[in-house]
């Protein structure tokens, strides 16, 4: 056996470096292999910090006879979902297309020329469930392959033409107006958990680009409707369990309706997005629990994400160790009354039982609880919970932590930038804001070359191998946007304009406007992969189209604009249909409908108090989308502060949209209302 990923730097493909199994990384020459030996490829597809992905790797690509039998027939192919999305979109496409469902670990079987043929996702070793074995499946695949070949070839060829066929083009469509946004508004609210919070059922996922949406929808209309959605569901997910309640942070998703029980791995792309969203709807509303949570989840993004490097890590594990040895999910961050009382004493440990929802019976396995905040009717004595809370807290960090997947992927980095500028900014914690800027210049320094052009990974210092995707130029931009706006530094304008010149000229259909997820001159796979969709982050078309147009207004680029446009007809198709899927675009669709508003703050010196107090302002204003400049009145740092002069002599603040400006004023309070939305 030859060990092909020991010198990976996917923390996923290194887990398996070590496994029986003759794994190649995808490669052409894992697909000529398949060609010379006549044999099909299986594809295992997953990341580092999935639970079950760890299972099907323990019980069966750690099986010596497993093993075997795969090396002697098949080439077997390890992927890292989170440094190809390219390939896990593509045959994730055609999983759902055959099954109805998909999910990871991802199997799929290919001929030599990457042809699927049979899909699945986890195989136990042993028939259950009425799912087979993993060794049935193999023996099953080899059996068709030695003695149907002909018919594989036929399934295979209809499957690739099946997908050619769901090729998009809703970019020549028109951008959707007040009607389909309302329209999506009154889907959601039929979709709405008026009980819990949140839209569907279980398993639950937190809603953030939903709640963008509605925020905006609020600020733009005055819908009370849409405002009670977003703060309920906020509410919940930060008083249920898949909110850290010792940490700060958000799990994945919740496996139950009440947000008690979570997935417990911890993203950095939700974290990203659930930071700005808290911080967007104290914004609105001023509520004292969305900006403790705002603050507590970036707190826990530098903590415990940030890398050497100063990039944001992917993930942390779901598992850890339970003192015993053994990996068991959860095991970090579940608790027993009888813990409690070790760590807090007999009193402090009834009171933290009845704050945090633990019981004789727990909410999870084996008598444990996932800390909760349940609604009291009591009053607690804020000193003494916060006395617990990081007694807690102290001991937990005793325990054997949940690994961490190091590697820096530049889109969900994107997004933390983002978030931690802003929150940074709204609510004075410059440390915030320079985290912020760290992880934006790892960005420029390791992720970019020459020509502009990203790469989606970095570990260590290292760029990875693989080009950047449509959510890469686009997530990153997006974080440059809000550096310019919470900064004033034009720098990151002009690196947002070199990624954005990329998207219209490597991965816009010029005919349509219609977006691909990869560069048109990328890896050549069965499909170009092309979704519009939101999945657990903003799609790279809907960010794409955000990005474009926060550009625009900063600008004044014409085909930046219309790039938008463009884009945003899919969400006049789709937004009315599946709201929930397209949140990230209803979101943009907000700020198109309101301008966006462009704000230029000029002052007479950068560090004079009165123009912080009016740029601060500017930053707080709820207009969906509104793009920020601050510098001083002679300033060519940034596009909209042309011509701005200073009235009376004092900081003064521009509003424009529509190729319309107010008048200027140096009243924060007017200007306040200029930007309410």
């Amino acid at each position: 056996m030859v060990n092909r990923l020991a010198h990976e730097t996917s923390p996923y493909l290194l887990q398996h470096a070590d496994n029986p199994v003759d794994w190649w990384p995808w490669s052409e020459e894992a697909f000529a292999e398949a060609h010379r030996r006549g044999v099909p490829v299986l594809l295992s597809v997953g990341y580092s910090s999935c639970h079950w992905c760890h299972v099907l790797a323990k019980e069966s690509f750690e099986d010596e006879a497993v093993a075997t039998f795969m090396n002697a027939h098949f080439v077997n192919v390890k992927v890292d979902r989170e440094e190809r999305p390219d390939v896990d979109a593509v045959y994730m496409e055609a999983v759902q297309a055959a099954t109805g469902q998909g999910g990871w670990p991802m199997t799929v079987f290919l001929t030599p020329d990457a042809e699927p043929f049979y899909f699945g996702t986890y195989f136990p070793p042993a028939p259950r469930h009425g799912m087979p074995s993993f060794g049935q499946v193999l023996e099953g695949v080899r059996a068709a392959w030695a003695d149907r070949r002909d018919e594989v070839a036929e399934v295979a060829g209809k499957i690739v033409r099946d997908l050619a066929g769901r090729e998009l083009n809703y970019g020549a469509m028109d951008v959707p107006g007040e009607e389909e946004l309302a329209q999506a508004l009154l889907g959601l609210t039929k979709e709405y958990d008026a009980t819990r919070g949140g839209f569907g059922g279980a398993p639950k996922f937190p809603p953030s680009m939903v709640i963008e949406f509605l925020l905006r929808h609020h600020a733009r209309t005055g819908s009370e409707g849409a405002l009670q959605m977003a703060q309920d569901t906020c509410e919940r997910m930060a008083r249920g369990g898949i909110y850290d309640q010792l940490g700060g942070g958000f799990a994945r998703y919740s496996v139950d309706r009440d947000w008690v029980v979570p997935h417990f791995e911890k993203m950095l792309y939700d974290n990203a997005l659930l930071c700005r969203v808290y911080a967007h709807l104290w914004r609105a509303t001023g509520s004292e629990l969305a900006r403790r949570v705002a603050l507590e989840t970036a707190d826990f993004m530098v903590r415990e994400l940030r890398t050497n490097e100063g990039g944001f890590a992917s993930a942390l594990d779901a598992d850890s160790e339970d003192g015993s040895g053994k990996h068991v999910e959860g095991a970090y961050y579940v608790w027993t009354p009888a813990q409690l009382a070790e760590v807090l004493g007999d009193d402090d440990a009834r009171l933290a039982a009845d704050y945090f929802g633990v019981t004789d019976a727990g909410t999870f396995e084996h008598g444990q609880s996932v800390l909760q905040l349940p609604q009291h009717e009591g009053v607690f004595e804020a000193a003494r919970i916060e006395s617990i809370r990081q007694r807690l807290l102290d001991a937990r960090s005793t325990r054997p932590a949940p690994g961490r997947d190091d590697k820096v992927v530049a889109a969900w980095n994107g997004l933390a930038v983002a978030a931690l500028a802003e929150t940074g900014a709204y609510f004075d914690r410059p440390d915030l804001v320079e985290a912020a800027l760290a992880a934006g210049d790892l960005l420029v320094r390791l992720h970019l070359d020459d020509q502009a052009r990203l790469s989606r990974t970095s570990k260590d210092g290292q760029a990875g191998a693989n080009a950047g995707v449509l959510e890469d130029y686009a997530d990153v931009a997006e974080g440059f946007l809000a550096l310019a706006s919470v900064t004033g530094e034009g720098v990151w304008l002009e690196f947002a304009g070199f990624l954005l010149d990329h998207v219209l000229a490597s991965f816009t259909d010029e005919e349509s406007g219609a977006l691909y997820d990869t560069a048109v001159d990328a890896e050549k796979l069965i499909r170009r992969p092309q979704d519009p969709t939101d999945n657990a982050i903003p799609s790279g078309w809907s960010a794409a189209a955000g990005a474009l147009l926060g550009y625009a207004a900063h600008t004044g680029s014409v085909p930046h604009r219309t790039a938008a446009e463009r884009a945003l007809g899919v969400v006049k198709a789709l937004g009315p249909r599946v709201p929930r899927f397209i949140g990230w675009g209803l979101a943009t669709a907000e700020a198109l409908l309101d301008g966006p508003r462009e704000v230029a703050v000029v002052g007479p010196a950068a560090d004079d108090p009165g123009t912080k107090t009016l740029h601060r302002t500017a930053l707080l204003g709820t207009a969906p989308g509104a793009v920020v400049a601050v510098g001083t009145a002679d300033s060519d740092e940034l596009p909209l502060l042309a011509d701005r002069l200073l009235v009376g002599g004092e900081p003064t603040a521009y509003v424009c949209r529509n190729f319309t400006c107010d008048a200027p004023t140096t009243d924060g309070d007017r200007l306040r209302a200029a930007l309410s939305g």
